[in-house]
């Protein structure tokens, strides 16, 4: 039996099987109501944000790379939104060659840099709740999804729509370049595996193409506790959770050859951190208070700058 299908096979076990255990568990019974409000476009007022458009791009060891990908954000979404109607906010996690001064070189508005290496889903909070745009984006700095797929989802969200994501595994997604077969086997593991947290049954979880609100953005990423790759499950999670709406779209994705995603590594740090997005929620980590009409002024432990 290859590689690829035993990670299938434990997937499979090891996320049915939760699912099982808790099955009518009264976590499960509490959140099944949730499901109806996902597919349930509101009609909304304005985001609140000083202009139209965030995007927030996580880097780590990008300083090669991370101005040709501001520059053509720039120019991709120059027809869409104006200059001053646009802001990118890229975040050196930790990097030590440079990436931020490279970010700040090519016109990144603001550089958040942190100074050690916490991981993508540290990463992307801290950028998301710098950010002043109406609709904030997220996306990955190998640009493996072009900037002309960034307005469909910033035009759903000003539709009303909370949160709109790319999935790799829609019906009309186009692959440009594929990723290697052990890197897919791993991502079609890890969808079998958010049945341990998730209600909903979602085509592509861990695509690194997702819009939101500001609101939403704010109120999500304000609880979101994992650090590391399992980031984007514990964020579908809350949006289950706060009854947000969400849509899935198709994208055109050119896989990078240097991912620095490693399948059995971050498979298993994936499956850690599941388990306690699941006891968090359980112990009421992620529940809503008053201040979360609150807007924070500062983000912790990270140094920021704003270009002039």
């Amino acid at each position: 039996m290859s590689s690829a299908r035993r990670i299938e096979l434990i997937a499979a076990a090891v996320g049915g099987g939760v699912l099982a255990a808790y099955a009518g568990s009264r976590w499960q019974r509490g959140l099944s109501p949730l499901r109806a409000d996902l597919g349930r476009r509101r009609e909304l007022p304005v985001a609140p944000g000083t202009l139209r458009l965030s995007i927030v791009i996580p880097a780590f060891g990008e300083a090669q790379r991370i101005g040709e990908t501001v520059r053509a954000l720039r120019a991709g979404l120059k027809g869409f939104v104006s200059g001053p109607e646009l802001e990118i906010v890229v975040v050196d996690d930790g990097s030590t060659d440079g990436t931020a001064e490279a970010a700040r070189n090519a016109g990144a508005d603001i550089v958040v840099r942190h100074q050690t290496n916490r991981g993508k889903g540290s990463a992307v909070r801290s950028g998301v709740l710098v950010t002043n745009g109406r609709s904030v984006v997220f996306t990955d700095a190998d640009l493996s999804y072009s900037p002309d797929q960034i307005p469909a989802i910033v035009e759903l969200i000003e539709k009303g729509w909370d949160v709109v994501v790319g999935s790799r595994r829609h019906n009309d997604t186009t692959t440009l370049v594929r990723a290697r077969r052990l890197r897919e086997v791993g991502g079609r593991a890890i969808n079998l595996l958010t049945r341990a947290v998730l209600l909903g049954h979602y085509r592509d979880t861990q695509c690194g193409l997702k819009g939101f609100r500001s609101d939403v953005a704010r109120l999500i990423f304000s609880h979101t506790l994992v650090d590391g790759f399992a980031f984007d499950v514990e964020v579908f999670h809350l949006i289950e959770r706060y009854h947000l709406s969400l849509t899935e779209v198709p994208v055109r994705v050119e896989n990078s050859p240097r991912s620095t995603v490693r399948v059995a590594r971050d498979g298993l740090r994936l499956i850690r951190d599941l388990f306690l997005v699941r006891r968090w929620s359980v112990e009421g980590r992620y529940d809503l208070t008053a201040d979360d009409l609150l807007v924070p002024d500062t983000v912790n432990g990270v140094t920021t700058t704003e270009k002039d």
